[in-house]
Parts: C-alpha cells; sequence; structure tokens
C-alpha cells in the first residue's frame, strides 16, 4: 500500500532531507586521494548522529555501515573499510540516509577522484541529467512510466545503459515503502502519480552493459562487464503545488 503523506509529514521529511544532503556534502568535501571509505563512512556517521537523526542504513538488513560506498564498476552498496584507500581517477558513488522523527531521507552522488576519464565526466553528468528528467514528469495525474522512461531516454541516447535489476521506491517511516519508481518504462503506464507520494529516484547508469551481480559479501553490486557505473538519487515529494526535491541542499550538485 502506498502511504501518503501530509503536510506535516513532508515538512517533517524536509528536515530528515535536509540532514542527509548534508552529510553527503560533508563527505563531498573529504573525498581525495588517500582517504579510506571507511573515513568517508565515520564522517558522514558522525554528522547524521550530531543532528539528533539516525543512519538509516546501519544495521539495515544487517548492512555493516552507515553509508554505502561503491568505487567504480561497483554499482552500489559497496561497504566502507579501513583498508579501501581512494586513488586518483576513482568514481566514488556514495549513499547516505538519515532517519529522523520517525522519517527517512535518502541520497546519493557520484563523484570523481581528482583527474578522471572524459568518459567518466561524461557519465557522471548524464546519470544527474536522467535523475532531473524523470523529476520533470513527476506530476499529478502522470504515471510512474513517465518517470523511468524519461530517465532510460536520456541515458540511452547517450550511449550508456540503465540498470533494471535495482529501482527506486517509496520513501517515509520505512526505507524503502511502495511504489515502486524503475528507471525504465514505457511512458502513459504504471502507476498514477498523486499529491502526498514521497520518492526516491535514483538511476543507476552503467557505460557498458546493463548486467550486475553481486559479490560474496551479499551487499557489493559490481557490473557483469566491469565497466564504470554512476548512482544520482534524491527523496522526491509530490505536493499540489509541484514537486519539492528534500534532499538537495546544493542546487548545483
Amino acid at each position: 500500500m502506498i502511504q501518503l503523506k501530509n503536510s506535516a509529514q513532508i515538512s517533517t521529511m524536509m528536515d530528515a532531507g535536509r540532514i542527509t544532503g548534508e552529510a553527503l556534502l560533508l563527505a563531498r568535501e573529504r573525498v581525495r586521494e588517500g582517504v579510506t571509505t571507511k573515513e568517508l563512512d565515520t564522517v558522514i556517521r558522525n554528522y547524521i548522529e550530531k543532528c539528533g537523526a539516525k543512519p538509516s542504513f546501519l544495521g539495515y538488513g544487517g548492512f555493516p555501515a552507515s553509508a554505502c560506498i561503491s568505487i567504480n564498476d561497483e554499482v552500489i552498496h559497496g561497504i566502507p573499510t579501513v583498508n579501501r584507500v581512494l586513488r586518483e581517477g576513482d568514481v566514488v558513488k556514495i549513499d547516505v540516509g538519515a532517519f529522523y522523527k520517525g522519517f527517512h531521507g535518502d541520497s546519493a552522488r557520484t563523484i570523481p577522484v581528482g583527474k578522471v576519464s572524459e568518459e567518466a565526466l561524461k557519465l557522471i553528468e548524464v546519470t544527474r541529467q536522467s535523475f532531473f528528467d524523470g523529476v520533470e514528469q513527476m506530476k499529478v495525474g502522470n504515471r510512474m512510466g513517465d518517470i523511468g522512461n524519461a530517465i532510460q531516454t536520456r541515458v540511452e541516447n547517450n550511449g550508456f545503459s540503465v540498470v533494471k535489476r535495482y529501482i527506486g521506491h517509496g520513501i517515509g517511516h520505512e526505507l524503502h515503502e511502495s511504489p515502486d519508481v524503475p528507471n525504465f518504462g514505457t511512458a502513459g503506464r504504471g502507476t498514477r502519480l498523486c499529491a502526498g507520494m514521497v520518492l526516491a529516484i535514483e538511476p543507476m547508469v552503467n557505460v557498458g552493459t546493463e548486467e550486475v551481480y553481486e559479490m560474496a559479501d551479499k551487499w557489493t553490486v559490481k557490473t557483469r562487464d566491469h565497466k564504470l557505473s554512476a548512482h544520482y538519487e534524491n527523496t522526491c515529494a509530490l505536493t499540489s503545488e509541484g514537486v519539492i526535491i528534500t534532499t538537495l541542499v546544493d542546487k548545483s550538485w
């Protein structure tokens, strides 16, 4: 069942989203060659807890960290460790969630480490643009397929592929709620959008094949052909007056 949110609940979700977005910004400032993914995870956890919130991912389904940090051909769900050190040219995906006063925020970004390839820069930007294409279709009366189709069109027109095994989701009291939010689909099809829906829209885009696999740690997902992947996510609330992107604290990013 889809849990619609009222204005007071969306207001609280804006606070949860702000904390989430600020934690991501703080992590971005620390991304550089020589930093470990565990260091980034600690910065994120400390900030979220300083704000009186809890990391949404910590312990979720047994996940052992506060953020998912995935590098290069890792798509999502990478586990931060003291042994994973960032290197010049890496493409780092950081996925953060914060639980505050009963509601979650969820957001992800892809960050280059130093100088990266032109292909990597294009991948990061196309993934970001595809998110905003999807948000443009998040209108009362539209269908879920309108969002997915807009994302997929941008991605494929640029020669990349959309990961289909993993998708976006509703969000609220629970980190993952109904409805499913695919990053692909047919315009005019799927669940009808209405005011009060809050969605985590999160295109995951690969340079090569859309095929992915789960590593032995039962969390980290990698591209099947080991080519680069990017991830961009925000929590988006649909109101009668339009969309509020609760986790977008820096509109340039």
